[in-house]
């Protein structure tokens, strides 16, 4: 099984792209959110990459009923996640690797090992993200949890615009 321990106190984490034929349905939904993400992070540092870019993630989601919740509990609707996801991506280098998925009451929950830089900065995170569905099954709603050590004041310059609760 991904993510399992390999051995004493070795736990063998796997690209979510040697996982992903494994899985159907929502999940698999969920892993292409995912690939295709990382992708587009990394063609954002080249010419010409814009907010129009990300229409490979919008075929997958209700673009006109998206919420996001992030870790700090700010909440973005599509247009402003499209946004955010635009300055993050051009700015960052973002990877992953999977660790579970489970899919249950019609939701799906993925944990990832994500290592992400910006500038000087660089963090490795454990998340949690939970994805909502309509009926169709494109992703209405994300909400994300994350442990991680404190976060250096660098980290928020990619949350410039965004409005965070107080």
């Amino acid at each position: 099984m991904p993510g399992e321990s390999r051995g004493v106190g070795v736990k063998v984490l796997l690209k979510v792209e040697d996982v992903i034929g494994a899985h159907t349905g929502r999940s698999r939904a969920v892993l292409q959110y995912c690939t295709v993400t990382r992708r587009l992070v990394d063609e954002a540092k080249k010419p010409g990459f814009s907010a129009d870019s990300w229409g490979p993630v919008a075929e997958l989601v209700a673009v006109d009923e998206f919420e996001r919740v992030g870790a700090f509990k700010e909440v973005m609707k599509w247009p402003d996640y499209v946004e955010f996801l635009t300055n993050w991506a051009t700015s960052s280098k973002w990877e992953c690797s999977f660790k579970h998925i489970t899919e249950s009451g019609g939701r799906v929950f993925l944990e990832l090992e994500e290592r992400s830089e910006v500038g000087d900065f660089s963090s490795v995170v454990n998340s949690l993200s939970v994805y909502d569905f309509t009926d169709d099954d494109r992703i209405r709603h994300i909400d994300l949890y994350l442990q991680m050590t404190p976060p250096q004041p660098e980290m928020f310059k990619s949350f410039e615009g965004v409005e965070l609760p107080q």
